[in-house]
């Protein structure tokens, strides 16, 4: 089953935007994450229009953030990629006038719709200012680890 990352990796792109002083071009984003550069400028435009992002052009140019981490939630950021289906599970709807079918997805949808407003709520509570302080914990860990194993 392939999945949307794009919810991750536009989230891994903005905690990379936050630890530059300056802007980053697409093809530096796009080498950080793997891609072609037309993905990045592609997904960063989403952001760009809920004034997430900006772009900076000509020389020197590139994607800055445009808010404060502690402004963006991860509910933002997913309603700025256009709200991508949290779930690969759907619905049958080969026989709609099946009763069986129909009692399935009654149960299924009432379920599917009870997560994802759990998640999208769980989602609101969690700002980009979490993130990137778990990623600096998460360095200076690093950092201790790795002298340690050098002294050694």
């Amino acid at each position: 089953m392939r999945y949307d990352t794009r919810l991750s990796d536009v989230l891994h792109v903005v905690l990379h935007m936050a630890q530059q002083d300056g802007p980053l071009t697409s093809q530096a984003l796009a080498g950080a994450m793997k891609t072609n550069p037309v993905v990045v400028r592609r997904t960063l435009a989403g952001l760009r229009d809920q004034g997430y992002v900006r772009s900076e052009k000509g020389h020197g140019g590139g994607w800055v953030l445009a808010r404060k981490l502690s402004d963006i939630t991860l509910l933002d950021i997913y309603q700025a990629l256009g709200a991508p289906a949290l779930f690969a599970v759907g619905h049958r709807s080969v026989s709609p006038g099946c009763l069986v079918e129909k009692a399935v997805n009654k149960a299924l949808g009432g379920t599917f719709d009870d997560a994802q407003a759990l998640l999208l709520s769980r989602f609101a509570r969690i700002t980009l200012a979490q993130l990137a302080d778990d990623f600096r914990k998460g360095m200076a860990a690093h950092k201790r680890e790795r002298k340690c194993v050098l002294e050694h």
